[in-house]
Protein backbone atom coordinates (compact mmCIF):
# COMPACT_ATOMS: atom_id res chain seq x y z
CA UNK A 1 0.00 0.00 0.00
CA UNK A 2 2.58 2.56 1.13
CA UNK A 3 5.15 1.34 -2.05
CA UNK A 4 1.61 1.95 -4.35
CA UNK A 5 1.08 5.17 -2.74
CA UNK A 6 5.28 6.55 -3.31
CA UNK A 7 5.11 5.42 -6.67
CA UNK A 8 1.68 7.59 -7.34
CA UNK A 9 4.06 10.54 -6.19
CA UNK A 10 6.70 10.05 -8.19
CA UNK A 11 4.32 10.13 -11.12
CA UNK A 12 2.40 12.87 -9.70
CA UNK A 13 5.91 14.50 -9.70
CA UNK A 14 6.97 13.84 -13.60
CA UNK A 15 3.66 14.72 -14.67
CA UNK A 16 3.77 17.96 -12.57
CA UNK A 17 7.66 18.25 -14.26
CA UNK A 18 6.28 17.55 -17.91
CA UNK A 19 3.61 20.19 -17.36
CA UNK A 20 5.16 23.30 -16.32
CA UNK A 21 8.72 22.79 -18.38
CA UNK A 22 6.73 24.07 -20.82
CA UNK A 23 6.07 28.05 -19.50
CA UNK A 24 9.51 28.68 -18.46
CA UNK A 25 12.01 30.76 -21.47
CA UNK A 26 15.50 29.06 -21.96
CA UNK A 27 17.64 30.55 -19.26
CA UNK A 28 15.36 29.74 -16.39
CA UNK A 29 14.55 26.13 -18.08
CA UNK A 30 18.14 24.89 -17.27
CA UNK A 31 17.35 25.90 -13.54
CA UNK A 32 14.19 24.30 -13.26
CA UNK A 33 15.57 21.15 -14.67
CA UNK A 34 18.29 21.26 -11.97
CA UNK A 35 15.18 21.04 -9.30
CA UNK A 36 13.94 17.70 -10.72
CA UNK A 37 17.71 16.03 -11.14
CA UNK A 38 18.22 16.85 -14.40
CA UNK A 39 21.88 17.82 -15.31
CA UNK A 40 22.55 20.19 -18.77
CA UNK A 41 25.87 22.00 -19.65
CA UNK A 42 26.95 25.07 -20.66
CA UNK A 43 25.08 26.13 -24.34
CA UNK A 44 22.72 23.55 -23.83
CA UNK A 45 19.01 23.94 -24.34
CA UNK A 46 16.41 20.93 -24.31
CA UNK A 47 13.18 22.82 -26.09
CA UNK A 48 9.77 22.87 -24.87
CA UNK A 49 7.10 19.86 -25.39
CA UNK A 50 9.85 17.36 -24.74
CA UNK A 51 8.49 14.86 -22.05
CA UNK A 52 10.35 13.34 -19.36
CA UNK A 53 9.42 10.02 -18.07
CA UNK A 54 11.51 9.91 -14.47
CA UNK A 55 13.05 12.83 -12.67
CA UNK A 56 16.95 12.96 -12.79
CA UNK A 57 18.66 9.90 -14.42
CA UNK A 58 19.76 12.59 -17.22
CA UNK A 59 22.86 14.41 -18.34
CA UNK A 60 23.27 16.23 -20.64
CA UNK A 61 27.14 17.57 -21.67
CA UNK A 62 27.64 21.27 -23.30
CA UNK A 63 26.55 22.72 -26.78
CA UNK A 64 23.95 20.55 -27.26
CA UNK A 65 20.68 21.02 -28.28
CA UNK A 66 17.41 18.51 -27.79
CA UNK A 67 14.53 19.71 -29.88
CA UNK A 68 10.83 19.79 -29.26
CA UNK A 69 8.81 16.86 -28.96
CA UNK A 70 11.45 14.08 -27.82
CA UNK A 71 10.59 11.23 -25.48
CA UNK A 72 13.25 11.26 -23.05
CA UNK A 73 12.90 8.09 -20.97
CA UNK A 74 15.48 8.35 -18.06
CA UNK A 75 14.07 5.75 -16.21
CA UNK A 76 17.41 4.11 -16.23
CA UNK A 77 19.33 6.60 -17.15
CA UNK A 78 20.23 8.99 -20.48
CA UNK A 79 23.98 9.87 -21.26
CA UNK A 80 24.67 12.66 -23.73
CA UNK A 81 27.69 14.02 -24.35
CA UNK A 82 29.13 17.50 -25.58
CA UNK A 83 28.30 18.71 -28.73
CA UNK A 84 24.86 16.92 -29.39
CA UNK A 85 22.26 17.78 -31.57
CA UNK A 86 19.00 15.57 -31.89
CA UNK A 87 15.84 16.67 -33.70
CA UNK A 88 12.64 16.81 -33.06
CA UNK A 89 10.46 13.79 -32.24
CA UNK A 90 13.39 11.49 -31.27
CA UNK A 91 12.44 8.81 -28.82
CA UNK A 92 14.89 7.33 -26.69
CA UNK A 93 13.95 4.40 -24.21
CA UNK A 94 15.78 3.02 -21.11
CA UNK A 95 13.41 0.52 -20.56
CA UNK A 96 11.24 -2.24 -21.89
CA UNK A 97 9.48 -5.03 -21.33
CA UNK A 98 11.24 -8.81 -21.26
CA UNK A 99 8.53 -10.71 -24.44
CA UNK A 100 10.05 -13.87 -23.35
CA UNK A 101 9.55 -13.63 -19.78
CA UNK A 102 6.14 -15.32 -18.30
CA UNK A 103 5.06 -12.46 -16.35
CA UNK A 104 6.34 -9.87 -18.66
CA UNK A 105 9.07 -8.30 -16.44
CA UNK A 106 10.50 -5.03 -17.15
CA UNK A 107 13.99 -4.78 -18.31
CA UNK A 108 16.27 -1.73 -19.43
CA UNK A 109 19.87 -0.01 -19.13
CA UNK A 110 20.69 3.60 -19.51
CA UNK A 111 21.34 5.13 -23.22
CA UNK A 112 24.18 6.61 -23.97
CA UNK A 113 25.19 9.44 -27.15
CA UNK A 114 28.50 10.18 -27.06
CA UNK A 115 30.04 13.29 -28.11
CA UNK A 116 29.70 15.21 -31.26
CA UNK A 117 26.85 12.65 -33.09
CA UNK A 118 23.69 13.71 -34.39
CA UNK A 119 19.90 12.07 -33.83
CA UNK A 120 17.79 13.52 -36.75
CA UNK A 121 13.73 13.89 -36.51
CA UNK A 122 11.48 11.05 -35.52
CA UNK A 123 14.30 8.35 -34.81
CA UNK A 124 13.76 5.74 -31.78
CA UNK A 125 16.80 5.07 -30.09
CA UNK A 126 16.20 1.58 -27.71
CA UNK A 127 17.44 0.64 -23.86
CA UNK A 128 20.78 -0.04 -23.40
CA UNK A 129 22.28 1.25 -26.77
CA UNK A 130 25.15 3.40 -26.95
CA UNK A 131 25.71 5.85 -29.78
CA UNK A 132 29.38 5.91 -30.83
CA UNK A 133 31.25 9.70 -31.51
CA UNK A 134 30.83 11.64 -34.07
CA UNK A 135 27.50 9.15 -35.43
CA UNK A 136 24.64 9.97 -37.02
CA UNK A 137 21.42 8.72 -37.04
CA UNK A 138 19.10 9.31 -40.29
CA UNK A 139 15.59 10.12 -39.76
CA UNK A 140 13.34 7.72 -38.70
CA UNK A 141 15.80 5.11 -38.15
CA UNK A 142 14.66 2.88 -34.86
CA UNK A 143 18.53 1.90 -33.35
CA UNK A 144 18.31 -1.98 -31.54
CA UNK A 145 22.39 -2.22 -31.45
CA UNK A 146 25.48 0.16 -31.01
CA UNK A 147 26.63 2.61 -33.40
CA UNK A 148 29.82 2.77 -34.03
CA UNK A 149 32.07 6.04 -34.02
CA UNK A 150 31.79 8.32 -36.86
CA UNK A 151 29.06 5.70 -38.96
CA UNK A 152 26.15 6.55 -40.57
CA UNK A 153 23.23 4.40 -39.97
CA UNK A 154 19.80 4.39 -41.06
CA UNK A 155 16.34 2.50 -41.45
CA UNK A 156 14.13 0.11 -39.16
CA UNK A 157 16.41 -1.50 -38.24
CA UNK A 158 18.98 0.54 -38.34
CA UNK A 159 22.08 -0.60 -40.41
CA UNK A 160 25.48 0.71 -41.17
CA UNK A 161 25.45 3.11 -44.58
CA UNK A 162 28.70 4.48 -44.59
CA UNK A 163 31.53 6.31 -42.60
CA UNK A 164 31.18 10.07 -41.62
CA UNK A 165 34.22 12.24 -41.92
CA UNK A 166 36.05 13.06 -38.55
CA UNK A 167 37.18 16.86 -39.25
CA UNK A 168 33.56 18.12 -38.08
CA UNK A 169 34.09 22.22 -36.98
CA UNK A 170 31.02 23.03 -35.24
CA UNK A 171 28.58 23.75 -32.25
CA UNK A 172 25.10 23.05 -31.69
CA UNK A 173 23.59 26.24 -29.80
CA UNK A 174 20.07 27.08 -30.53
CA UNK A 175 19.07 28.91 -27.04
CA UNK A 176 15.84 30.58 -28.41
CA UNK A 177 13.78 31.97 -25.48
CA UNK A 178 10.82 29.97 -26.43
CA UNK A 179 11.97 27.89 -29.36
CA UNK A 180 9.63 25.49 -30.83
Amino acid sequence: MFRGILLQCKFILVAFLNVTYNFFPYPLRKLYLRIFGIKTGKNTSIHRLCRFFHVGNLQVGNNCTINFGCYLDNRRGIYIGNNVGIAHNTKIYTLGHDIDDPEFKTKGKATIIEDNSFIFSNAIIMPGVTIGEGAIVLPGSVVTKNVEAWSIVGGNPAHFIRKRKENIDYRHSYNYLFAL
